[in-house]
């Protein structure tokens, strides 16, 4: 379902939901060959809290900031859009 909707490859799906789970934002229950992936809400609201100050801002501003490609991640480095 994921490969589908998202056009990755099995492996590219596969090596983001590790990184995911590796990072803690998911977790994993096998069932049989399935494995069922579950987001886990506690690092994710530590992520919104951190965005949080930032939202105040983009909030206050005279022109609303939309990214310019919507869905891509942004590279906290170069502050760019991902491809």
């Amino acid at each position: 379902m994921i490969r589908a909707e998202s056009g990755l490859s099995q492996p590219g799906v596969s090596q983001h939901l590790r990184v995911l789970r590796d990072s803690g934002f998911a977790s994993v229950r096998t069932e049989g060959v399935r494995r069922f992936y579950v987001v886990e809400p506690a690092p994710l609201s530590e992520v919104d809290a951190c965005l949080d100050r930032f939202r105040r801002f983009w909030e206050h501003a005279s022109t609303p900031w939309k990214p310019s490609r919507p869905g891509r991640a942004c590279d906290s480095e170069s502050g760019r859009w991902g491809a």
